[in-house]
């Protein structure tokens, strides 16, 4: 089972576009993705699903988490990194059977020109200390709002072809 993470709850974000952008192409390609985005997330997370604690409102969440075995990342840079709610998300999972020896793709993007290197860096560590595998091939999309169209899809022949080329290798590893 694979479930896309839309890693921000800022709404109306181009990250839930792209997530939406991912699962149609994987449902393209015969397989089948959920999509988390960090919007659905409880108002009060930091204080009812952080050290040992877990509400009613996480457990689904949680439930989703522990049944994927893949997981594809959509991160969107928040000064010079990944979300704030990300970290917070990862943290409220249990430990470890939310990520232990999973696996999982990571794309990063951002308004500006980078596509948020440096914060997919960040997230790496946070999966290596999880033992979460990271599939090599990152994508980073800079410009995300020049990049996906009025109808929520990439246009851009070379964006295509990256994307492409790492959900056929995501779907095999």
């Amino acid at each position: 089972m694979i479930t896309i993470v839309a890693s921000t709850n800022r709404p109306g974000s181009s990250t839930l576009k792209l997530a939406n952008y991912y699962q149609r192409l994987l449902a393209q390609k015969g397989v089948e993705a959920g999509i988390l985005s960090l919007m659905d997330l409880p108002d009060d997370i930091i204080v009812s699903d952080l050290y040992g604690k877990r509400s009613t409102a996480f457990e689904p969440i949680q439930q989703l988490i522990t049944q994927t075995d893949k997981f594809l990342f959509v991160i969107p840079e928040y000064n010079g990194s990944f979300p704030g709610v990300l970290k917070v998300f990862m943290d409220a999972c249990a430990f470890p059977e939310s990520f232990y020896e999973k696996k999982a793709a990571l794309v990063g993007i951002s308004s500006g020109k980078y596509g948020n290197i440096r914060g997919v860096d960040h997230f790496v560590g946070v999966c290596n200390y999880m033992h979460l595998h990271v599939y090599p091939l990152r994508i980073h999309i800079p410009a995300i709002r020049q990049e996906i169209n009025e109808d929520g899809n990439l246009h851009q022949a070379d964006t295509l072809k990256f994307t492409n080329e790492q959900i056929d290798k995501f779907i095999a590893f």
